[in-house]
């Protein structure tokens, strides 16, 4: 599952990284290794694995958004439905998240930061944040609903914090952060 060679190369185009057979991850390679750092006093913050994780999700971002439900009258009262086109979209999310669902659901207090990437039209440019609908807190909702879904926790209350920007971007698509912010009971317990 994970990312595909295609992901890879983008993610390491945009972040600078070489990937060419040249580059060699031999530290006999590099100026200074972990351990000459550490000699010299450097502080490593230890990252546990588990504490993050984070993802992009190439695609046309969507524009059909959660509260874009429609509504129909059976027997004198409202009925509230999603139209086919939300439901492409949710289908759509569920596909590309379900290629990242952690092996165990997050529990505890966690920070979501997603940033949209739209496609870039007339003339705006690439990183430029994008000012026009839709909202931001509309268009997380259902990306939050689909993630509960597809088992990343099970309950999205428990996303004490959200950042959300919303870009124009050569490379449309969704990046997704989700960071622990405390350790969760469990792992209180463990530490004692």
């Amino acid at each position: 599952m994970g990312v595909s060679e295609e992901q890879r190369e983008l993610i390491a185009e945009e972040q600078g990284v070489d990937l060419s057979e040249e580059n060699s991850s031999d530290p006999d390679d590099y100026l200074y290794t972990y351990g000459d750092l550490a000699k010299q006093g450097v502080e490593f913050e230890y990252i546990d694995p588990k504490a993050f994780c984070e993802f992009f999700m190439a695609m046309q971002v969507p524009t059909k958004t959660h509260q874009e439900k429609s509504i129909a009258v059976r027997k004198g009262k409202p009925i509230v439905y999603e139209d086919a086109e939300l439901k492409s979209v949710r289908a759509k999310l569920m596909a590309h998240l379900g290629q990242h669902i952690p092996k165990q659901k997050y529990t505890g207090a966690l920070r979501l930061v997603t940033k949209w990437c739209f496609g870039i039209t007339g003339k705006h440019y690439n990183g430029e944040y994008k000012i026009t609908k839709p909202d931001t807190d509309n268009l997380v909702k259902l990306l939050k609903d689909c993630m509960t879904t597809c088992g990343y926790w099970t309950d999205d209350a428990i996303v004490a914090s959200e950042i959300i920007e919303k870009f124009w971007a050569e490379i449309p698509g969704i990046y997704v952060r989700i960071e622990k912010l405390e350790l969760d009971q469990q792992e209180r317990e463990i530490k004692k």
